[in-house]
């Protein structure tokens, strides 16, 4: 698992949250405020949780499809999967306490 945020796109998907115990995959688009403001405490968590947890990025202008396909209507989003299922999602520009407590519930 890297240190740095995994870039998801609509082709790697699948194989991602498949091949990985837990994924938390920021849903983000580059015009968006509140995305630019998250990045930098995505960037801390993929490097805090690497080897638990892949902390990955989907930008919703490149990767229409899963933006769709897991009903993401509002950016940021993040969404957290387990097992290849989604167990967890944050809306909005949220804390780094409460996205890392939420983590903690779906991490080994």
């Amino acid at each position: 698992m890297s240190s740095e945020p995994f870039h998801v796109t609509d082709a790697n998907f699948e194989e991602t949250i498949k091949n990985n115990k837990v994924v938390l995959i920021d849903f983000w688009a580059g015009w968006c405020g509140p995305c630019r403001a998250l990045a930098p405490t995505i960037s801390e968590l993929a490097r805090e949780q690497a080897g638990k947890v892949l902390v990955g990025k989907l930008d919703v202008d490149e990767n229409p499809a899963t933006a769709e396909r897991f009903q993401v209507f509002s950016i940021p989003t993040m969404v957290i999967f387990k097992d290849g299922k989604e167990a967890d999602r944050l809306v909005g520009l949220c804390p780094k306490g409460r996205i890392n407590d939420t983590l903690k519930k779906h991490s080994p």
